[in-house]
């Protein structure tokens, strides 16, 4: 054989070799951390985990339910807030972007995207916390919908811009507006994609700690309206695992295994989504 052929061919499998070993090490990453958590907190889940307040400090047993009800509650919030600007957003950068003021949307959203989740709380804070003088679920959903509006904007944009044009000319050739063309063929045509984008959206949000901090705070019991301090599985996760308490450092170990469970299930069900349709109107 070729010398030249034999070490091209040596340099094709060693590097087909090690990309192996990375994507083994890259998925090997995940499944060690979904061992430990289960290894650490799978003995803490059980049905008064879902249920059950925390207990007092220095009882055992207990559960997280208003932590679980309050994440959702906050989730919830945070989408109706961030999702309709994200995606209106997203239409406005695919359809009307021949304009200098989509150039400095496209780059804020990037800039946003980028900002420190801890940087969103203290600005939600300074902006829902302070004029009114206690924390609640409403600052906390306003934090969380904040770090939403850029993943959405974007992935709107980029799953719009896969409509094919032909479908717009079709529309506006048969006598639609630009908006009924919009809203009735093209969002139609991506709208697997901007689900997905929606529910990435929200596994991004799901484990944020920091902006609730400053602002949901937290809740021992149940918090009764949208107006107080809420409880949160990350914020909990946080108490817990700084108490110098055993059970409590079980239950933080159960938390996160339930968090992240929760976040796996959201990007499998968003990737099922993209992957019965795409982006062609079917």
């Amino acid at each position: 054989m070729n010398p030249r052929l034999r070490w091209r061919k040596f340099v094709s499998n060693f590097m087909l070799t090690m990309t192996g070993v990375c994507a083994v090490v890259a998925v090997s990453v995940l499944f060690f951390i979904l061992g430990y958590l289960v290894y650490n907190g799978g003995a803490s889940i059980n049905w008064n985990f879902f249920t059950k307040l925390p207990a007092p400090v220095g009882e055992l047993g207990g559960g997280m339910a208003n932590a679980i009800v309050g994440s959702a509650k906050l989730l919830l919030l945070a989408s109706l807030f961030g999702v309709p600007i994200g995606f209106f957003g997203g239409i406005y950068l695919s359809e009307f972007s021949n304009s200098a003021i989509a150039f400095v949307v496209r780059y804020a959203a990037d800039l946003l995207n980028g900002v420190p989740s801890i940087v969103i709380g203290i600005f939600a804070y300074a902006l829902t916390v302070l004029p009114f003088k206690h924390f609640s679920a409403f600052a906390g959903a306003f934090a969380l919908g904040l770090m939403m509006i850029p993943i959405t904007l974007r992935s709107t944009e980029e799953f719009l811009h896969g409509v094919p044009r032909a479908l717009r000319e079709g529309s506006m050739a048969l006598g639609a507006s630009k908006w009924r063309t919009i809203m009735s063929v093209v969002v139609p045509s991506a709208y697997r994609g901007i689900m997905t984008a929606i529910l990435l959206a929200l596994a991004r949000v799901a484990g944020e700690t920091a902006p609730l901090l400053f602002t949901a705070f937290g809740n021992r019991y149940w918090s009764h309206g949208l107006g107080e301090p809420t409880a949160s599985l990350p914020v909990m996760i946080f108490n817990y695992a700084i108490s110098p308490y055993d059970d409590w450092h079980r239950q933080a170990w159960a938390a996160g295994l339930v968090l992240l469970a929760l976040i796996l299930i959201v990007n499998i069900v968003a990737r099922s989504i993209l992957s019965r349709g795409g982006t062609v109107l079917r």
